[in-house]
């Protein structure tokens, strides 16, 4: 099973909707690991990590986000940088 490593820039009504806590919920379900958080651009902004089908589903899931969002753009990188253990709700940076 192929593992990789997604960075993830979620823009539109993202903050104020509860994105981060249900990015991070949907993250566990997938058994995903990274971390999600706010940024003051008002974008929010996810690194994933696991088996690529997984985080195909997660992006895919990221588009729609949570009832209250509004997803108007997502920019998806490769990414290479130290993974945490589980899945992580980050400050605002």
């Amino acid at each position: 099973m192929s593992h990789v490593t997604r960075r993830l820039s979620v823009r539109g009504r993202v903050q104020g909707v509860f994105y981060r806590a249900w990015s991070a919920e949907e993250a566990a379900r997938l058994a995903l690991r990274g971390w999600v958080r706010n940024r003051v651009d008002g974008s929010v902004e996810l690194l994933i990590h696991g088996a690529e089908s997984d985080v195909a589903a997660m992006i895919e899931l990221c588009r729609k986000g949570p009832p209250a969002a509004k997803v108007e753009r997502i920019d998806v990188e490769e990414a290479d940088e130290p993974i945490p253990a589980g899945f992580e709700k980050r400050p605002t940076v």
